[in-house]
């Protein structure tokens, strides 16, 4: 499996940008990504973060066919798996070279991922996985569930640790350059949430345009991004540089 865990790799979806996304070569993604890209136009599956919003879902799928195609990446078709053919996965899935891990709300994207057996599906796969946002975070083998939604932030029976796919060990926080700052229920989301989690495991906080390329056991990230370990927040990497993280 070629692994892309990425925090948006079609810019920040807080911040404006064109009505059809274009893939953010920043960190040398789209170059990286093209390396290793399948030698014929290659069937893509999205799994949805939201399997029940079907005309969000149709846009999405829509959007990322054109961003794919503008970047010189067409794809021969692409499906989306949301819960009108949840029970076509395994078939669709071993029809496609490329999976895309949509992003949205990671606990709703999480307990669909279960409802398919997408663990144990993606465990053999051979194929390229683009994950970006929720999608990243619920790649990990123990998802961190960031509070994000009002309420969440301060509802002692949500749950902020989930099992995930187990595709790696590393815990992603997206889109940092901009909620680093924000405030969830009264709470400073940085310093009141997760900066405490981190005592239970650590989390590497992606800028938008960095990522991390994961390949046969071995995992790099390129571009600005932070650790969050022990209730502290260090500078990890920068753009324009990479760092081997095992």
């Amino acid at each position: 499996m070629h692994l892309f865990l990425t925090s948006s790799p079609s810019g920040c979806p807080y911040e404006s940008g064109p009505a059809v996304p274009v893939l953010d070569g920043s960190n040398d993604f789209v170059k990286r990504l093209r390396r290793v890209w399948p030698a014929e136009r290659p069937a893509c599956l999205i799994l949805s973060a939201s399997p029940g919003d079907h005309w969000g879902n149709d846009q999405m799928r829509e959007a990322f066919t054109a961003c794919f195609a503008n970047a010189g990446l067409p794809f021969k078709w692409v499906a989306m798996c949301d819960d009108r053919d949840a029970d076509e996965f395994h078939d669709l899935l071993a029809r496609c070279q490329v999976v895309l891990m949509a992003g949205g709300h990671v606990p709703t994207q999480q307990a669909f991922l279960q409802s398919l057996g997408a663990a144990e599906a993606l465990a053999g796969y051979k194929g390229v996985v683009i994950a970006m946002s929720a999608g990243s975070m619920n790649c990990a083998e123990l998802v961190y569930s960031q509070p994000e939604d009002p309420g969440e932030g301060i509802d002692p029976g949500f749950e902020r640790w989930l099992p995930g796919l187990g595709l790696t060990e590393t815990c992603i926080i997206p889109h940092f350059q901009k909620t680093r700052n924000w405030m969830l229920d009264g709470l400073r989301l940085l310093e009141d949430i997760t900066l405490p989690d981190s005592h239970r495991h650590p989390f590497i906080a992606l800028a938008d345009g960095s990522y991390i390329y994961a390949h046969n056991g071995h995992e790099t990230l390129y571009g600005r991004a932070w650790l969050m370990a022990a209730g502290q927040l260090l500078p990890l990497c920068e753009d324009g540089r990479s760092l081997r993280l095992k």
